[in-house]
């Protein structure tokens, strides 16, 4: 079983739609059921990331690319993204060997586990290769389930996954969007 996705990967399923699009649609709260948290360092793979999620369901909220969160001061942003989260039903975090670098990123995960409890929240790790592994052993990110590409056991083809590693076990991604 494949643990995670590359960043090649990533790049490629953004590349077959329109991320300016998918990007601009991403940024309005409202409606939306899946929050995705991420490094400003890798906003070149959220087209693919959002496309996946997307295409099994969720409808993602982006808050680096919220236009009106760029207008507020710290406390603002804060009520902001806590109301985002709140609205939202799942909470996704794109973790790679950038996101260490981020200042956000820990509190936003506090955040989501918070608000809408560790069963759903799931990490959609990646990293230049697939067996690159090690920098997400990280002790809090042990505590989350991460979305990858793998088999089901009696379903041998390819899918994206939810794996709670403690368990191990697994859910499709789209039956994890809708629970």
């Amino acid at each position: 079983m494949k643990a995670f996705v590359t960043y090649a990967e990533l790049r490629k399923f953004g590349s077959e739609v329109d991320a300016g699009r998918l990007l601009k649609e991403a940024t309005a709260s409202e409606g939306k059921t899946v929050f995705l948290s991420h490094s400003s360092a890798d906003d070149e793979l959220l087209p693919g990331v959002i496309r996946i999620l997307e295409g099994h369901g969720g409808k993602v909220y982006v808050d680096k690319k919220d236009p009106t969160l760029k207008q507020m001061d710290i406390f603002d942003i804060a009520n902001g993204l806590r109301g985002a989260v709140r609205v939202c039903r799942k909470f996704v975090l794109l973790v790679t060997p950038r996101s260490k670098g981020s200042s956000w990123i820990p509190w936003e995960l506090g955040l989501g586990d918070g608000c809408n409890g560790d069963a759903n929240v799931a990490l959609f790790p990646s990293a230049e290769t697939a067996g690159e592994q090690q920098w997400s052993e990280q002790e809090y990110l042990g505590l989350y389930q991460r979305i990858i590409w793998g088999d089901l056991v009696g379903d041998p083809k390819g899918q994206w996954l939810v794996l709670d590693h403690r368990k191990n076990t697994a859910i499709k991604l789209g039956d994890w969007l809708r629970l």
